[in-house]
């Protein structure tokens, strides 16, 4: 019998253990439990996450990137998984610079094979200082992402989540987001339509 069980990759683009980080695991905790999924989890914490410096090896060469770093890491989890969870911290109003390298550096993978992450099904969440900070442009730079590179982007919906799932972390780390139960609810919205999604994808 094929495996019916879903896989998700969760991605938390933050340079610290805090509210990303926090964010991403709950989510990913929520899928386990909830939908029974099986998960894989990265963070940028202490990585090491080249720049890509568009020097084209990995389009001549198609054989993946030529900075073997902790990106390596990354590659294998993308094609192992259905579903992906990505997490940011809002720096400047927009994703951090570890989630940016993370983005541009996935063009190694599409080069050695342009559909590897089609069928894939993604969901977003940003993670800001300040109630309005820029969350929804981080959302919609990680749903770019996506689209780009055939992975079907995926909200929580109407009424409260539709771009993805936002969290107003007040500063206080880990513990503004358990004390944000509007950004809780945004991240249980978010992760259920994004697993109701790759259920319908796997069986076409």
């Amino acid at each position: 019998m094929a495996n019916t069980t879903l896989r998700i990759f969760g991605i938390c683009g933050s340079p610290r253990i805090a509210s990303t980080d926090s964010a991403v695991r709950k989510a990913l905790g929520y899928a386990e439990m909830t939908h029974s999924a099986e998960i894989r989890y990265f963070s940028c914490h202490k990585k090491e996450l080249n720049f890509c410096i568009h020097c084209d090896y990995c389009v001549k060469k198609r054989e993946g990137c030529c900075f073997k770093d902790d990106m390596e890491e990354v590659y294998a989890s993308l094609e192992w998984a259905d579903a992906l969870i990505v997490g940011t911290p809002v720096y400047q109003g927009t994703v951090s610079g570890q989630m940016k390298v993370l983005m541009d550096r996935c063009r190694a993978l599409l080069a050695r094979n342009p559909h590897v992450l089609s069928r894939k099904v993604g969901a977003a969440l940003a993670v800001g200082g300040d109630r309005t900070g820029g969350q929804e442009v981080a959302l919609q730079t990680i749903l770019e992402f996506y689209v780009i590179n055939e992975i079907l982007p995926v909200g929580g919906g109407s009424f409260g989540a539709n771009l993805g799932s936002t969290f107003w972390s007040r500063d206080l780390g880990a513990a503004g987001v358990e004390q944000d139960e509007e950004g809780i609810r945004t991240l249980q919205k978010t992760v259920d339509r994004l697993v109701q999604v790759a259920r319908v994808i796997r069986r076409v």
